[in-house]
């Protein structure tokens, strides 16, 4: 089976060329949209009321479907490309391409008219309004193409028929969360729910643009919580809400919301053989959006915080040594020396059992709620030691500054930290492999296309990497021979430095 995001290059004109695109650079850390301009950070108020499971069920949904349908939109995106324009710059061009020759006219064009720019549209989504000034909520992917770069324009398509251009705020890969500005006031939005007090079997209806035939509204329930299904790598954060609600290319975007009328979650995922809906579809929830886009409309980028532990899941076997009940929680496998967790108090063999008082059932939902909270921010971790149940205060750290050694470059374009257990977690590394791992790599330099975010450098040249001081010392002018590991195999990289 494969696992696809639901709208990318849907606007395609013949459909045996439709796609469903997966999602370019998953593992990219979320950056600033727009550097020069000051954030102003919103917040979008929660409703924690939990719905009423036990009130009868209406014939029509009607009246609740009527309003939200006017908050969600259509997300049209385009790219501006420069062709040529006349005939002689064209037969230039085909000579370029297909024969290695010189093109004086594309190095240094010296008459505008030899070329134009032509709007190629790129896809079709859907989004979310969740403030009456313009605030609009969607997938990262939905906003960029396979190489993640962001469309030239973005249009939103309101219910009621107006079109308008919008602005790109900031987006975040790894919960791919996007936020949208349009220019106007008074419009109709969403109230936003808990996602964490949904129940599987609660009545859930998404609402989209599938296809590009139009708004459409299709019921279903609650089929899972918290499913991580790794479309966003091993970088990616991913807490998804499952449904049966039919939704297609298209609906990415949209609106997943309850019998109340409130957003639950951002459409986002489905699981598919044909590229249609087979009843298994993801939305990532609205707590998780929520805090998402406090931090990029702060900041123009997602601060993460961390405890400074490696934790893993409680099997039944694990929860029966430690005399617990259940496998909810995360036991703590070891304490990081000097960060906030040791701090703290907390010991190896600890189960973290809640944050803030809400319940952690799983390894992964405590990583996505710490990883959502603000560095610097105190938090109230629950654990159990030795059968009794303890809290302590926590001051988050910045996961960006996790470990001792401070991010740096060994050679132009490429930032690298040495591998910690932080990191292990974050890439999803080997617990035997060492070396520095690529926290960054700059897409316009030569080799980024052999060196990826989150691949561990082992040996350059033969020498073993035990610093990034280590790893500039073993590189020479010319190929250099990286033994590397990535995405679990290990193998030789030729890099070639000036």
């Amino acid at each position: 089976m494969n696992i696809k995001l639901l709208s990318k290059f849907d606007i395609l004109k013949s459909s045996r060329f439709l796609v469903i695109a997966v999602l370019a650079a998953t593992n990219a850390c979320a950056k600033p949209v727009a550097d020069e301009k000051e954030m102003t950070q919103i917040d979008l108020p929660v409703d924690e009321e939990i719905i009423d499971r036990l009130a009868p069920q209406p014939r029509s949904f009607a009246p609740i479907i009527g309003d939200a349908q006017k908050a969600v939109v259509s997300v049209y995106t385009a790219n501006v490309v420069k062709v040529v324009n006349s005939a002689s710059s064209r037969e230039e061009e085909m000579l370029r391409r297909f024969f290695g020759m010189p093109s004086p006219r594309q190095q240094q064009p010296s008459d505008d008219e030899d070329y134009k720019e032509q709007r190629v549209p790129q896809g079709i989504g859907s989004g979310v309004i969740v403030r009456e000034d313009g605030y609009v909520l969607t997938n990262s992917h939905v906003i960029t193409s396979q190489n993640n770069e962001i469309a030239d324009e973005v249009l939103v398509m309101l219910n009621d028929g107006r079109e308008l251009q919008a602005e790109v705020i900031a987006k975040d890969d790894r919960t791919d969360v996007a936020i949208l500005k349009v220019d106007a006031t008074d419009l109709p939005y969403l109230s936003i729910a808990d996602s964490d007090n949904i129940e599987i079997g609660d009545i859930v209806f998404a609402i989209g643009n599938p296809m590009g035939v139009g708004q459409t509204v299709t019921q279903g329930i609650v089929s899972a919580t918290e499913r991580s299904i790794g479309i966003y790598g091993p970088g990616g954060y991913e807490n998804f809400i499952q449904t049966d609600a039919s939704i297609n290319r298209g609906n990415s975007g949209g609106a997943l919301i309850d019998v109340d009328g409130r957003l639950i979650g951002i459409n986002s995922a489905i699981l598919s053989q044909t590229g249609g809906s087979v009843g298994i579809g993801f939305a990532i929830p609205s707590n998780l959006a929520v805090a998402i886009t406090g931090q990029l409309t702060k900041f123009g980028e997602v601060r993460r915080g961390f405890l400074g532990v490696q934790i893993s899941d409680l099997s039944p076997e694990l929860a029966e040594s430690f005399e617990l009940d259940s496998t909810d929680g995360a036991v703590v496998d070891k304490v990081i020396e000097g960060l906030p967790a040791e701090a703290a108090g907390i010991l190896n063999g600890d189960v973290i059992i809640s944050v803030n008082g809400k319940k952690v059932k799983s390894r992964n939902q405590l990583r996505i709620k710490i990883g959502q909270i603000v560095p610097g921010t105190e938090v109230e971790i629950g654990y159990i030691r030795d059968g009794e149940k303890h809290t302590v205060l926590v001051n988050v750290g910045d996961m960006a500054e996790a470990g001792s050694t401070v991010s740096g470059k060994i050679m132009e374009g490429v930032s690298t930290q040495l591998v910690n257990d932080e990191l292990r977690d974050e890439y999803g590394i080997s617990k035997n492999v060492e070396g520095i791992v690529i926290t960054d790599v700059d897409p316009g330099v030569g080799y980024a296309r052999k060196l990826r975010e989150g691949m561990v450098i082992i040996e350059i040249n033969g020498r073993p990497v035990e610093s990034e001081e280590a790893a500039r010392d073993a590189l020479r002018s010319g190929v250099n021979r990286f033994y590397v590991y990535d995405r679990g195999q290990v193998g030789y990289v030729a890099i070639r430095i000036p």
